[in-house]
C-alpha cells in the first residue's frame, strides 16, 4: 500500500512467484496494490483506509459530484469515478470487504511512503488524495479544503494508528515500512521549490519510519530511498526515468532495488 513505488514492488513480487495478495483484481484501482485502494501519497491516506476497513469512518463529505457532468468521484483514493451515486454506494461497499480479508490474512504488510502534503477538510479533518480528476477540473467547491505541510509527530501518530489496528485485527502481520524514491513534479507550497519540497518530505518521513521501527518489534525499514538518492548517484549510475516523468526512478533502478530486497529478506 502507498504511492508510485508500492507498485513497483508489486510488479517485482509477482513476477518472482510469490504469495502477493490481490483482491479487486477487476477493479482498474487494485493495479497499484492488494486491493483497490489506488495510489495512496501520504499517512492521512493510509490511516483513511485502515479505518473505513476495520470501523465506520465516513466524513461529512463522502462523495463529489461533478457539477457539469454528474460523475461521482471518491475523494479519498485518486480519481476513482462512478456513473451513479448507487454504483459508488455499491463498489465501495463491496471494496470494503475486500479491503478486510487483504489487511486480516496479510503476512507481511508494506507500506510506502510519499510525501508530507496534504488538502485538508476545514470542517472534519478528513485528507483527501488529490485535488484533481473531474470535480476539480469542471469547478467543483474546493473551499471547504485547506492545504497544508504535515509535520513529524502527526505523520508518526498516523503509521501509530495503523498498528492498533492491524495489532487488533491482524496480529501476527509483519510491517514493513520504505520511503518512495519517486519525487514531487509539483508542489503546493509558497515558501520553497520543488526540490526543496520534496526534499523535506522525503526526510520528514524518514525520520518518522525510524522512530516508528524504533518502537514496533514487528516492523521493519528498508532503505529503498537511500538506494536511489544516495547509493545509485555515489556509484555514478543513473537514477531517474528519462522524459516528462523524470521524477519517477528508472528501471534499472527498481530492478536494483527489489534485487537487495529479495537478497536482504529472503536469503
Amino acid at each position: 500500500m502507498g504511492s508510485c513505488f508500492a507498485r513497483e514492488i508489486k510488479t517485482v513480487l509477482i513476477r518472482e512467484g510469490f504469495s502477493y495478495i490481490t483482491e479487486e483484481t477487476h477493479h482498474p484501482a487494485a493495479k497499484h496494490a492488494s486491493a483497490a485502494w489506488e495510489r495512496l501519497y501520504n499517512t492521512f491516506s493510509m490511516r483513511q483506509i485502515f479505518e473505513y476497513t476495520f470501523e465506520t469512518w465516513r466524513p461529512q463529505l463522502r462523495w463529489w459530484i461533478a457539477p457539469q457532468s454528474g460523475t461521482v468521484q471518491d475523494p479519498y483514493r485518486r480519481i476513482i469515478l462512478y456513473g451513479s451515486m448507487d454504483e459508488a454506494e455499491s463498489d465501495f461497499a463491496a471494496h470494503r470487504v475486500c479491503s478486510r480479508k487483504a489487511l486480516e490474512t496479510a503476512e507481511v504488510l508494506i507500506l510506502t511512503l510519499g510525501l508530507t502534503e496534504i488538502w485538508e477538510d476545514r470542517e472534519d479533518g478528513s485528507v483527501i488524495c488529490l485535488p484533481s480528476g473531474p470535480y476539480v477540473n469542471e469547478g467543483g467547491n474546493m473551499s471547504r479544503y485547506r492545504f497544508r505541510v504535515s509535520r513529524f509527530g502527526e505523520n508518526l501518530e498516523n503509521l501509530e494508528r495503523i498498528h492498533q489496528l492491524m495489532a487488533r485485527y491482524n496480529p501476527e502481520c509483519r510491517l514493513l515500512i520504505t520511503v518512495s524514491p519517486v519525487h514531487l513534479w509539483a508542489t503546493f507550497r509558497q515558501d520553497m521549490d520543488v526540490i526543496s519540497a520534496s526534499c523535506n518530505s522525503k526526510a520528514t518521513l524518514r525520520a518518522v519510519a525510524d522512530e516508528f521501527v524504533a518502537r514496533h518489534e514487528n516492523a521493519v525499514y528498508f532503505p529503498a530511498f537511500e538506494m536511489a538518492a544516495i547509493y545509485r548517484p555515489l556509484m555514478n549510475q543513473p537514477v531517474f526515468a528519462e522524459g516528462r516523468e523524470n521524477f519517477h526512478v528508472n528501471q534499472d533502478t527498481v530492478e536494483f532495488i527489489m534485487r537487495e530486497f529479495l537478497a536482504t529478506y529472503c536469503g
